[in-house]
């Protein structure tokens, strides 16, 4: 089940985007995913329109939406692989009649996931915060033109 976010649900969200942040991102650094904890408690999530998949009663992914963009999409490590990401990520299609997101040049099976649900690459970028380059990705395509 896919539901709005609740108080109750942000420290089961934060450790899922802890635990997924550091397992996406290797080439970062954990300390500065610990560090962004606090951000995500009281600025992020806050003005984030977020949504949890809840699997027998338990938070096990969520989402976060500002505006049109894809602001965070994540599921519990152990639990990857299972489909749960595309039905979150369909969820969120089905708020928005169009998405963006960023995504890490080096995190190449995200990219690959959000290429298979028919994001394409509109741009680049680094990130401010770590300097990373960063793909702008666009849903559908059709929004490029």
């Amino acid at each position: 089940m896919i539901r709005a976010c609740q108080t109750s649900d942000i420290e089961p969200v934060l450790s899922i985007w802890l635990a997924a942040s550091i397992q996406a991102h290797d080439f970062i650094e954990p300390g500065f995913w610990e560090s962004k904890l606090d951000d995500m408690r009281h600025l992020y999530l806050p003005a984030s329109d977020t949504r949890v998949m809840e699997v027998s009663g338990r938070v096990v992914g969520f989402y976060s939406l500002y505006e049109n963009t894809l602001a965070a999409i994540f599921v519990q490590p152990r639990l990857q692989g299972q489909g749960l990401g595309t039905a979150l990520l369909d969820d969120a299609k089905n708020r928005r009649a169009n998405l963006q997101l960023t995504v890490y040049a080096r995190n190449a099976p995200s990219i690959h996931f959000y290429r298979q649900h028919g994001f394409v690459t509109a741009g680049e970028q680094l990130d401010e915060h770590t300097g990373e380059p960063e793909l702008v990705m666009q849903w559908p395509s059709a929004c490029l033109r």
